[in-house]
């Protein structure tokens, strides 16, 4: 019987994680869908990085590119989201 060992992260790892990199170089476990509304699924996941960082994928391409957000980006897009400063995207 063989032993393979599973593929390990670069977030375990300790490798290079920049913004646009294979999002399936992050793992498959940790990808979460913040919110989901009637678009049948097709959203945007988040993980949190070790480093308080925060990893976006596109849920249809698990595989493309992940975006690497700092916290305190994250913190502004979603208080200026709740504050209504996206409103011109829905209409």
């Amino acid at each position: 019987m063989s032993h393979i060992k599973p593929r390990r992260s670069p977030r375990n790892r300790g490798e290079r994680i920049y913004n646009g990199m294979p999002a399936r170089e992050l793992g498959s476990e940790g990808w979460h869908k913040p919110w989901s509304g009637g678009n049948g699924g097709n959203c945007l996941e988040a993980m949190k990085l070790a480093d308080g960082r925060v990893a976006v994928r596109q849920s249809t391409d698990p595989d493309g590119p992940a975006l690497i957000y700092t916290s305190a980006e994250i913190t502004a897009f979603i208080e200026g989201a709740k504050a209504g400063e996206a409103d011109f995207l829905l209409s």
